[in-house]
């Protein structure tokens, strides 16, 4: 029985789906904005896009909701599902939005560990002297790796955790709200599994590009929904592969290539 003023579940549903939309169109707008203040070819040159710690780890977590709220929306939905139906509608929404907080804890350290790579990367570079080719070929290389990872088994695991939210929900059931916390931050590292080394490509072909931000995002969610997902994961992977090859022949064909050079012609 529903509570006087108690949203239905239908309606609940729908109010969680419109917020999930409304936050991460929020954070495009603010991507896309923080896009347009910046200095391209510096935000594009340099993996840590000349921010510090924790400006990066800001502008990470705002990238982070914007790409994977959109294909985490399924899993929340169907936890809200269950959940109403162990504890009934009006005992619900808040617990839903607790598993949502569990699963943005993966991303905040995913975030310290991306700004200590790229750190560390930009440190060795400068230390080194590396050229312009040389730094686009490792970033060819890393195009090849997120490849081959699209092709492993770990990802086939991740994904096919992911896919099934129904299946997930079920086998990993923890009563209460640390257990919507723990829900929440298990699904957040099987995303992890399945698109770090996803995100990883931004650094090579544009931490704030928007364009590829959007194509990932893209993928990721087909990936986890449609049902030729899988197949469709084998495909970006290939592609990765053949990229990354061609980039490793013709640096140039690298989207920060260009600048790269421009930055270091100044």
């Amino acid at each position: 029985m529903l509570d006087a003023g108690t949203p239905s579940l239908a309606l609940q549903r729908n109010i969680i789906a419109a917020l999930l939309i409304a936050v991460a169109a929020a954070a495009w707008a603010m991507l896309i904005r923080l896009q347009i203040g910046m200095d391209m070819p510096m935000a594009m040159n340099t993996p840590t896009m000349g921010m510090n710690a924790l400006l990066f780890l800001v502008v990470w977590i705002i990238m982070m909701v914007a790409m994977m709220f959109p294909t985490a929306a399924p899993m929340i939905l169907t936890f809200h599902q269950v959940q109403a139906g162990r504890r009934g509608p009006g005992a619900t929404f808040v617990s839903t939005w607790v598993f949502v907080g569990g699963y943005m804890l993966v991303w905040g350290p995913s975030g310290v560990l991306a700004f200590a790579g790229a750190a560390g990367a930009e440190n060795i570079a400068g230390r080194e002297g590396m050229s312009t080719a040389t730094a686009a070929r490792i970033g060819g290389a890393l195009l090849m790796v997120a490849g081959a990872y699209q092709l492993s088994p770990l990802k086939d695991l991740c994904l096919a955790k992911c896919r099934t939210p129904m299946s997930f929900i079920l086998t990993s059931w923890r009563d209460g709200h640390w257990g919507a916390v723990r829900m929440g931050l298990e699904h957040g590292l099987l995303c992890l599994g399945c698109c770090w080394l996803l995100f990883l490509t931004l650094f090579p072909l544009g931490i704030m590009n928007i364009a590829v931000m959007a194509v990932v995002t893209l993928l990721v969610f087909a990936e986890k929904t449609f049902p030729m997902g899988e197949r469709l994961a084998r495909l970006a992977g290939a592609a990765l592969l053949l990229y990354g090859a061609a980039v490793l022949v013709l640096p140039r064909l690298l989207p920060t290539f260009p600048a790269a050079e421009a930055m270091a012609g100044m």
